[in-house]
């Protein structure tokens, strides 16, 4: 019996890791973000490229800096920061696009992205 146990759990792992696996890669790979704002004063908006990997998030420009986390459902949480300005943005990618809200200090506003 001790043996079935070890052999099922085996059977588990090996099933699940695979799957756990593609899920957390599923958005993995470039994005061009494209931020607009709310309000003349905060700018017209601008794009951004970044990456993900294992569902974290890294800018891919020297200018901006960006973290945050994937979802395997696709939710995404990310905050971007140039100098001293700093905006969080929520939303969900799906397949090859997405889009959410941000809010910063001053100004809030919306954002779509594409995969690249």
């Amino acid at each position: 019996m001790n043996g079935f146990r070890k052999c099922l759990l085996a059977t588990i792992v090996a099933i699940a890791l695979p799957a756990a696996q593609a899920s957390a890669s599923t958005f993995d790979g470039a994005w061009n973000v494209r931020i607009s704002s709310s309000s003349d004063t905060c700018g017209n908006g601008s794009t951004v490229s970044i990456g993900i990997n294992n569902g974290q998030i890294a800018s891919s420009n020297a200018m901006v800096t960006a973290s945050g986390r994937v979802a395997d459902a696709g939710s995404i949480n990310v905050t971007l920061s140039t100098g001293i300005k700093r905006a969080v943005g929520f939303g969900r990618l799906s397949g090859t696009s997405g889009s959410g809200t941000w809010r910063g200090t001053m100004c809030t506003g919306t954002w779509t992205a594409e995969r690249m």
